[in-house]
């Protein structure tokens, strides 16, 4: 199977992007990943760490392009949300021709921009949101979908702020949140809608970027857009 490099700029307490997006990628039934990252200094998710994290962001663009990577995910949601509406774009195109200037070819997708793009795939217009993040926190994140012309029916905020923690909250308190909002693999089939994480709205992002089919099983339906149905 051909094999597709995969740089991460991940914030330094971050214990789920090089456990989750590799978890999800080595399903894939027609090609291989390797994972590279690199780490801007971040614990406490707070807009003074947010920024001062976003600071270290040309550095680590450049260590992690010294590993030739074809796609690079810059993976921290909330922080390039809260520099206001359409901030991923802008975020994308300053890489991108940091990237460039410094003879690298990789592509280059955030994970604010895989999100509006997989919300898009899916043809999604109202959508509930859980967050782990503080509520002002979780307000901006709500406000940056509302600027991208979605509908918030209903947000949970979860309220850690300890980034280390955010990878260590149980999946049913998760769910717990996401069963008491109104509207509403396994959380699929219990609220009968789709649902997707950053994970996999990364995960998505990243095959689409290498032309790859998104054909991952067991990772719920954005993940299966190009699977081939089975022969009656």
């Amino acid at each position: 199977m051909a094999l597709h490099r995969i740089g991460l700029i991940v914030p330094s307490s971050n214990i789920t992007v090089e456990t989750e997006l590799p978890a999800l990628l080595h399903r894939h039934p027609s090609a291989d990943f390797s994972f590279h990252s690199t780490r801007m200094r971040m614990h406490t998710v707070s807009a003074a760490q947010l920024a001062s994290m976003n600071a270290q962001r040309e550095r680590c663009t450049m260590e992690i392009a010294d590993a030739s990577p074809d796609v690079i995910l810059y993976a921290c949601l909330v922080a390039v949300m809260v520099g206001g509406p359409g901030e991923h774009r802008r975020v994308e195109g300053a890489i991108a021709e940091q990237l460039a200037a410094g003879g690298s070819a990789a592509k280059i997708r955030s994970s604010a921009g895989a999100l509006v793009q997989a919300l898009r795939a899916i043809d999604a217009d109202r959508i509930a949101l859980v967050t782990p993040y503080m509520r002002p926190l979780a307000a901006q994140v709500v406000g940056y979908l509302e600027s991208e012309e979605f509908e918030l029916a209903d947000w949970r905020a979860l309220e850690v702020a300890d980034n280390a923690e955010v990878g260590c909250i149980p999946g049913e308190r998760v769910l717990e949140a996401a069963r008491s909002l109104d509207p509403i693999d396994p959380a699929e089939e219990e609220f009968g809608i789709p649902v997707l994480s950053a994970a996999t709205a990364g995960a998505y992002s990243i095959l689409r970027s290498l032309t790859l089919p998104v054909a991952i099983p067991g990772a719920g339906s954005l993940l299966r857009a190009d699977t081939v149905p089975a022969a009656a």
